[in-house]
């Protein structure tokens, strides 16, 4: 074979092959494409689902969604019309969704089927009850170091274990139950007789509080008692911390909040006193 008819015929046998590998290229690139779509699409409407649950508003609602091309579709049920427009804000606000086909059908006497447990809505509300329980307990000026284990279910909250004293165990039931969402304390503490007396406690807490705790620590801890408290507007009070002295500024509804405001500051750790001539109401 001259070497004009072999270039002419090895042309030919590479000419199938590049074209099968730049289809195979092409086709790999589109799987790709086409997997990542289906990911992130998934992610949407994972995002979206969660976010539902959450909400105290539609979580007992029978809601269904799909995405597709940025287009969200919401099918089922919801009690009234506002629940329905807030589905569709929700959806709207993940990233990514740029349309909403709102099917939902609005019945007045909607009732969502009874679970035999706990939804994933109300396991996370007692999840973060719990954590700011114990956060607070942590922060107390007065139950610090406590052996106490706190478990909520349905918003109601158990405490368990052993404190010092008395005051202890009744100063745990009254941050409990001043915390967001708590319906009610079930407090099974127990007070150990080993433990120090009233006076050593009393001492023990003194010289911890005597400890030099860092101000902006003190006003971060004081910000969050506020933000976990119900009948206390965190948002509309001002804090600042000087050598352990908390100050409090700005509006309350009532004097019974700002009564509430100072007593929640000073049971921190490490709060020395509160000034409280800038915090009004009216």
């Amino acid at each position: 074979m001259s070497s004009t008819n072999l270039k002419l015929f090895l042309g030919l046998v590479k000419a199938p092959l590049i074209a099968v590998a730049l289809l195979a290229a092409g086709t790999s690139s589109a799987a790709e494409k086409s997997l990542s779509k289906e990911i992130t699409e998934a992610r949407q409407e994972s995002q979206i689902w969660t976010t539902y649950a959450l909400s105290p508003y539609l979580r007992a609602s029978d809601i269904k969604v799909t995405v597709h091309d940025g287009k969200a579709t919401l099918v089922g049920n919801v009690e009234d019309d506002v629940n329905k427009e807030l589905a569709k804000e929700i959806a709207l606000g993940v990233s990514g969704i740029k349309d909403v086909d709102n099917q939902l059908v609005v019945k007045d006497d909607y009732v969502a089927s009874k679970s035999t447990g706990r939804s994933y809505g109300e396991a996370i509300d007692d999840a973060t009850i719990t954590a700011a329980v114990k956060s607070k307990l942590a922060w107390s000026k007065y139950s610090y170091g406590l052996g106490t284990k706190v478990t909520t279910k349905y918003g109601r909250v158990s405490l368990t274990g052993t404190v010092d004293n008395a005051a202890a165990r009744d100063a745990a039931t009254h941050i409990a139950a001043g915390t967001r969402g708590v319906v009610s304390v079930n407090n099974q503490l127990t007070v150990d007789a080993s433990k120090p007396n009233v006076t050593d406690s009393a001492k023990s807490a003194a010289n911890e509080t005597s400890k030099v705790l860092a101000d902006s620590w003190i006003t971060t801890k004081v910000k969050s008692t506020f933000l976990y408290s119900t009948n206390v507007v965190g948002s509309d009070i001002e804090v600042t911390t000087n050598n352990g002295v908390v100050t409090l500024s700005g509006k309350v509804a009532s004097g019974a909040e700002r009564a509430l405001a100072i007593e929640l500051a000073q049971n921190v750790r490490g709060v020395k006193s509160v000034n409280a001539t800038a915090l009004t109401f009216g």
